[in-house]
């Protein structure tokens, strides 16, 4: 493997080819005039209805005659119009067919490239390249390109953000990937069937239906109701194993690599250095088996789980590979608040606990489904101490601790003394921990 160009050498500028995608595409922008026709539809549909009854065979022939060529010429319009090039700085998309978008993505500021494949994309044997770029919410996305080229396309801009140079990043070529777990389906399918939102969703189900058929005795009003409710039993269990079966996790220089999906594949990569908050998640029912979740606040992208489900050695020793150095406090390490802030929030308060080490700020919340959030000193980007009126009757105080994703980890009703001394040290072990921190560079 070639090493990384230095900063300050010279080299010549390659000439910036642009590149269509692949030529399946108009497919799927064909559908955007059969949607607004849809969209009518489902907007007025006593008026979409009395216009369908006033078609005769001959207009509705003809009209299927012009829309399916207005379709499909939008589609190969779209996608003739949509390039993209690779130059010596930046990622460049060109889009639009009466308004012309140009997206310049700068290659040091991608977190994260993700590939996936929906259903029928699997079956054309096609990609959806989506990129994580510091700065933006939503992901820039090139869909779609064949699963070959969207795998060298991927490698190539992970080289480039690692400082290769142009010439030689696309043969550097996809970094080797070590298999560091696997989760089996049964697995899977026994900690959903655990988890208490499948439980609490299902009495619902059995309980409230019922209730609401024998108090109304309308049809409508038990669909109405049963639907929304079907889709989120749906949603927390079948919907959930679909998108997660097969959850595979990988160790590669480029970062933490997961695939997963039974329908729908996804290949997704945690970024390295860009995980500010790793949050160990116990569900009541899993204590017994010893089983956690991993999830995840990365900055720059949208990558939120690490592991569905684990057993808690092996998650500890993931979270290792993600944060260096770092190490779960267990629930012994974790204080509790003092007692008096039991008038504050009563029976939920011991679920409160806080572990200051010297290399993680670690906070704990939740009785029935308990949380651990590890923020690495490096990582807190501001502290805040907040005390409301009836706090500061008790005499504690919440330690807010700021990331860089915008997110938050609080330590809830300390000792007013202990949070005011915890905010001033925690400033300090900030201020220390950036500047010891390691680069974030990818293949580093």
């Amino acid at each position: 493997m070639t090493a990384p160009q230095a900063p300050g050498a010279v080299r010549e500028r390659r000439p910036v080819i642009e590149r269509r995608l692949h030529p399946v595409t108009p497919l799927r922008r064909a559908w955007a005039p059969v949607a607004v026709v849809i969209g009518w539809a489902l907007h007025d549909p006593d008026q979409a209805q009395r216009q369908l009854t006033r078609l005769t065979t001959t207009t509705l022939l003809i009209g299927l005659g012009v829309l399916i060529p207005a379709a499909a010429l939008y589609g190969f319009l779209t996608w003739w119009f949509t390039h993209f090039a690779v130059t010596d700085s930046e990622l460049r998309i060109r889009t639009g067919l009466l308004f012309r978008r140009t997206a310049h993505i700068r290659l040091e500021r991608i977190q994260a490239v993700d590939v996936t494949q929906p259903l029928l994309a699997r079956v054309a044997g096609v990609s959806k390249l989506k990129l994580d770029v510091i700065g933006t919410d939503k992901k820039d996305e090139l869909a779609f390109l064949g699963a070959d080229d969207a795998r060298a396309l991927r490698a190539e801009l992970l080289a480039r953000a690692a400082g290769f140079a142009p010439e030689t990043a696309h043969e550097v070529g996809e970094a080797p990937s070590r298999q560091l777990l696997r989760v089996p389906p049964g697995v899977l399918a026994l900690s959903l069937v655990l988890t208490a939102a499948t439980w609490v969703w299902l009495i619902v189900a059995v309980v409230a239906l019922p209730l609401l058929w024998m108090a109304t005795h309308s049809l409508w009003t038990l669909l109405a109701a049963a639907v929304p409710v079907a889709g989120a039993v749906g949603a927390s269990s079948v919907g959930r194993f679909v998108t997660e079966y097969d959850w595979t996790l990988g160790e590669s220089p480029d970062g933490l690599r997961i695939d997963h999906g039974l329908l729908d594949r996804a290949h997704e990569t945690v970024p390295p250095g860009r995980v500010q908050t790793v949050r160990i998640v116990e569900p009541l029912l899993w204590r017994r088996r010893g089983w956690v979740r991993v999830e995840l606040d990365v900055a720059g992208s949208s990558n939120s789980l690490l592991l569905p489900v684990a057993p808690r050695e092996i998650a500890e020793a993931v979270v290792a590979r993600v944060l260096p150095g770092v190490g779960v406090p267990s629930h012994a390490e974790l204080s509790r608040p003092p007692r008096r802030a039991r008038w504050c929030v009563p029976v939920w308060w011991r679920g409160y606990g806080l572990a200051v080490t010297g290399t993680v700020f670690a906070a704990r919340h939740g009785r029935l489904t308990r949380t651990v959030a590890l923020v690495p000193h490096a990582k807190v980007q501001s502290v805040r101490l907040v005390q409301g009126p009836w706090q500061r009757a008790r005499g504690v105080a919440d330690v807010h601790v700021d990331t860089g994703a915008d997110k938050s980890v609080v330590a809830r009703l300390r000792d007013a003394d202990e949070a005011a001394e915890l905010l001033r040290a925690q400033a300090e072990r900030s201020r220390t921990g950036r500047r010891d921190a390691r680069p974030d560079r990818w293949m580093a």
